[in-house]
């Protein structure tokens, strides 16, 4: 298992467009993926999960990833989070 805290830097936060962005980028690998945000814990493979986070840019995030290509998953979710947008 691999764990990192990262801070949201998407412009627009993450609305409807930008969660369902990283509900694909998450599936992409076969790794369990979780957003914690306070004492809320998700699955960032789920659309209807990741809404009730209410993330917004500039909020810290932990994401945690469990299985074999945890790394991998773990860099691809940090990579999604921090990339600027206009």
């Amino acid at each position: 298992m691999v764990k990192d805290s990262v801070t949201i830097q998407l412009s627009s936060g993450l609305e409807t467009r930008p969660i369902a962005m990283l509900v694909q980028v998450a599936s992409q690998y076969s790794s369990v993926i979780y957003l914690e945000k306070g004492t809320k814990s998700v699955n960032a493979k789920s659309i209807m999960g990741m809404m009730t986070l209410g993330l917004d840019n500039g909020e810290s995030v932990t994401i945690t990833a469990n299985g074999q290509d945890e790394e991998a998953a773990l860099d691809g979710i940090r990579k999604y989070l921090t990339q600027s947008r206009a």
